[in-house]
Order: structure tokens, then sequence, then C-alpha cells
């Protein structure tokens, strides 16, 4: 069985405690920081992963990308990632717009991308 894309337990923990460490941070105020058990971080030592929020957390307060963290990921370059999948954190993030608004943006550009997929496949290009 083929495995996918898994987490770098071991580089991440080595990054939070290199950051932790330049900060003048104990690792009990580390895990307040993070908004997550010491017990997480404790764990993470031993090679288990943490749950993805707390994943977040770590990432988003380290400034530093979910990929950075993210082995085992074969990437095809010469496919973009689909239109409303991109574009839904965008959407998503807008204040202006409520939960219906952003489901009705998603299926308009969703049935507008469909439409140039099949336009392409009719056309041979």
């Amino acid at each position: 069985m083929m495995e996918g894309p898994s987490v770098d337990v071991m580089a991440l923990h080595a990054a939070l405690d290199a950051t932790r460490t330049a900060r003048g941070l104990s690792w009990r105020q580390l895990a307040k920081e993070l908004g997550v058990s010491a017990s997480t971080i404790s764990r993470m030592a031993n090679g288990l992963n943490p749950d993805v929020s707390a994943f977040a957390a770590m990432t988003t307060w380290l400034n530093m990308s979910a990929d950075d963290f993210i082995v085992g990921a074969t990437r095809q370059e010469e496919r973009e990632p689909e239109l409303v999948a991109s574009l839904a954190p965008l959407l998503r993030a807008r204040r202006d717009l409520n939960e219906t608004d952003v489901q009705y943006l998603e299926e308009i550009i969703g049935a507008a991308a469909r439409r140039f997929e099949l336009e392409r496949t009719t056309q041979g290009g």
C-alpha cells in the first residue's frame, strides 16, 4: 500500500524548540501561546502527530508554511489545483460575504470552470 503525505513531526518539534529557545520561553509558556496542551508538544517529541488545529497553530506561530513540514507529497507540476478549491479560502476570508454568498459564488465559479474545461476538451486544447 502506498503511503501518502505526512507531517515531519520531528522537524516541526525542532523548529518549535529553536524558536521557543530564541524567545526565552518554557515549553509550558509555548503551549499556552499556541493554545495547545503541554502534553501535545510532549507527544510530538516522541514522534506522534499533532491534530490539525494544533498543527495550524504551530505553523502560524512559527510564521512558516505548513508545506515546510509535509513530507511524501508529490505534486504534479503541470496540473493546476481546481479553481474553486483555490478560491474557497479567499472567498471565506471576506468579511463582506456571508455563508450563503460564498456558496453561491462557489457554485457560479464552479459551473463556469466546468464549462471552460468542457470547451477545452471538445476543442482539443
